[in-house]
């Protein structure tokens, strides 16, 4: 095996405990990685892609969460559909790893909205009466958008959950439902959320990677 793939999946293997364990997001879960192994000053260690690090999260959580973690992802999938409800205006896409089916009682949900106006969520917000703070991350054309992050209590959990909202453009719904190399889609609208929840419930489902 060359080096450089063996150092990738140690940093990947490490990164998916993190990621398991403390409910990091990927990148800061690879850096976090990357000073654990004693690499922070090597620039030449190979980061492994999302892909290969989302194959680390499948495997640690089939080993370690088999008993646990079906139940915590429902109960985080069952919040992000009444939330795309109520938000049913702004064409709402889950994404993220409540979305790809490797999400924790520790995980955040992580919502794409598409619309007109972008201040047009935040008033929704605001009606609703819900506290939310504004933050930034990198939109899908390379630019920084907005992201609206808020509390919600999930009953299932006995949990406060945090809920992200990227505020995209209308024009960025093209390609919105691409799928990656492996065949699974980034993202899905409530529609396919519901037919995900419903397949899980019968035990039809051959997994949970979203597939389309």
């Amino acid at each position: 095996m060359p080096k450089e793939h063996s150092i990738s999946t140690e940093i990947a293997a490490t990164a998916a405990r993190l990621v398991v364990e403390e409910g990091l997001e990927y990148g800061p879960a690879k850096q976090r990685a990357l000073k654990a192994l004693g690499l922070a000053r090597n620039t030449r260690a190979a980061l492994p892609s999302n892909e290969e690090l989302e194959e680390e999260v499948r495997d640690y959580l089939a080993l370690f969460c088999a008993d646990t973690q079906p139940q915590e992802l429902r109960a985080l999938r069952e919040l992000a559909a009444q939330w795309m409800a109520r938000l049913a205006e702004f064409r709402p896409h889950l994404c993220g790893a409540v979305w790809r089916g490797t999400a924790t009682r520790l995980s955040n949900i992580h919502l794409q909205l598409f619309c007109d106006d972008s201040k047009s969520a935040e008033i929704a917000l605001i009606n609703m009466q819900v506290d939310y703070e504004v933050g930034a991350t990198s939109g899908p054309r390379g630019r920084d958008v907005d992201v609206l992050s808020l509390a919600a209590r999930c009953p299932a959990l006995n949990e406060w959950v945090t809920l992200h909202l990227s505020i995209l453009d209308f024009d960025d719904m093209r390609g919105a439902l691409k799928s990656d190399s492996r065949g699974r889609t980034e993202r899905g609208d409530l529609a396919a959320l519901e037919k995900l929840l419903a397949e899980a419930s019968l035990g039809t489902a051959p997994d949970e990677r979203a597939s389309p």
